[in-house]
């Protein structure tokens, strides 16, 4: 038993010294520790993050001054559209690209972080690191041109992911609801930037950061702002007047996961879903009252793929580190639902990315191998493809895949078997932010560039 002891004491001061050593190294030497890859493997490079921040700073300085900005109807409003669910229903989008790709309209740096592109007015908006400021910008969908930021000084950063807000921003109504990585919430005018009002969920639920920090994207509905703090008194689910920022209600004791909050209407009824780091949960919008709820537990990272509804009833769950999918169905229960397993399967494990539903069946990365299966039963129905931590959104019968080395794949949506039909080289580097479609414009991103594609017919 002491060798034993001596022996596990060994291991845990050469894991100490080994994350001393990697903690000095990220701040002295600038050394970049990144996980990429379908096994999460980690990638070391000592970077050029300063030069990064210069090259951005002299790229916006040599554009000329932006003008008004197109009117268009394009929306993207919310983290993975509309309605969150990965789906792009505007118009159609062409589909015989060329064998060089489609039209690159601009192509431009950006600050780091995860978060993705939302789309209203002419504008696309997101928020991203620079230096040691958070900075919500604002860039013409046309021409990518800067027309208004606001920053704060917020730097969150870990040593596996790098610095940057995750949350992306919620347009809604003319105005802007954006998170930062440290728990600060602001609702800006979005057709300039002027602050309205602001909020520190963390510190208002007395919650602790996350391991990957904040990054549900705060959801609107009706008159209230939607936000998850993981304060576990009380806090875990905060929801604050849209208008004026005052708490309107708060509910739940647990810890929080990484997807975001969902308005979903189940069973005929219309109701919050959220995916903590225990359960999935249906509450009420207008107070937070618990509507139902299922375990859904991972052992080792919080959930991280959004919850994705199929049918009237039924809502497909999925996460990796062992855990697989499951398909459940409520069932009205007095006032309340009782959920229930339809099937559950480990043959879709959405890791940092989520499923969509495309004429009921779901496509969706078990790990890094793009999958189908039925939804009615659960049964796979094929693999193939290799895209790694990549990304996936449905427009028509068609997914528009990002991988994680930053390619855009188009691979026809049939439950018939994998058909690749085009790809080409977006941007370079990691790439795990989700993109977005708006007005036929194809937006991606990651840590250091983004761009815009022309993707209508």
């Amino acid at each position: 038993m002491a060798i034993l002891w001596r022996a596990a004491a060994g291991v845990a001061i050469l894991a100490a010294f080994a994350a001393g050593v990697v903690t000095m190294l990220v701040v002295v030497f600038d050394l970049r520790v990144e996980l990429a890859g379908s096994g999460l493997r980690p990638i070391f490079s000592f970077g050029d993050r300063e030069a990064h921040y210069d090259a951005l700073d002299a790229h916006r300085a040599a554009l000329p001054a932006p003008t008004r900005p197109a009117a268009t109807a394009a929306r993207w409003t919310d983290f993975r559209g509309p309605h969150r669910d990965g789906r792009y229903t505007e118009t159609a989008i062409r589909t015989d690209w060329p064998g060089t790709g489609l039209e690159r309209l601009w192509h431009h740096p950006v600050g780091g972080g995860y978060a993705s592109f939302v789309v209203a007015d002419g504008l696309a908006y997101t928020i991203e690191q620079r230096r040691d400021e958070e900075v919500v910008s604002a860039y013409d969908l046309e021409t990518g041109a800067e027309h208004w930021t606001r920053a704060w000084a917020a730097r969150f950063e870990e040593a596996m992911g790098g610095p940057g807000p995750r949350a992306t921003p919620t347009w809604h109504d003319g105005r802007l609801y954006a998170l930062g990585a440290t728990g600060r919430l602001l609702c800006l005018e979005a057709g300039t930037g002027e602050l309205v009002w602001e909020r520190n969920i963390l510190s208002d639920g007395n919650a602790a950061n996350l391991p990957w920090a904040m990054s549900g994207a705060p959801l609107v509905v009706d008159d209230l702002v939607v936000v998850l703090p993981g304060g576990t008194e009380g806090w875990s689910v905060a929801a604050y007047d849209r208008h004026t920022g005052d708490v309107a209600w708060h509910v739940l004791d647990d810890v929080q996961a990484y997807a975001s909050p969902m308005l979903v209407t189940l069973g005929g009824v219309r109701q919050v879903v959220v995916v903590t780091a225990e359960r999935a949960v249906g509450l009420r919008p207008t107070d937070g009252l618990l509507l139902w709820e299922y375990p859904w537990e991972v052992a080792t990272v919080p959930n991280v793929a959004q919850p994705v509804p199929v049918g009237d009833d039924r809502l497909f769950l999925s996460a990796s580190y062992g855990k697989g999918a499951a398909l459940i169905e409520l069932t009205p229960d007095g006032d309340r639902f009782t959920a229930s397993t339809v099937w559950e399967t480990h043959r879709m494990r959405n890791r940092i990315s989520s499923s969509v539903v495309v004429g009921g069946y779901i496509y969706g990365l078990d790990h890094a191998i793009l999958a189908c299966l039925d939804a009615a039963t659960g049964e796979l129905l094929w693999k193939g493809g290799r895209y790694g931590d990549g990304q996936l959104l449905a427009a028509g019968d068609h997914l528009v895949v990002l991988t994680e080395e930053g390619d855009v794949v188009l691979v026809r949506a049939t439950p018939e078997g994998h058909q690749e039909l085009a790809g080409f080289s977006a941007i370079d580097g990691k790439t795990w932010n989700v993109p977005s479609i708006a007005g036929g414009r194809l937006l991606v991103r990651n840590a250091r560039e983004m761009a815009a594609f022309d993707l209508s017919p």
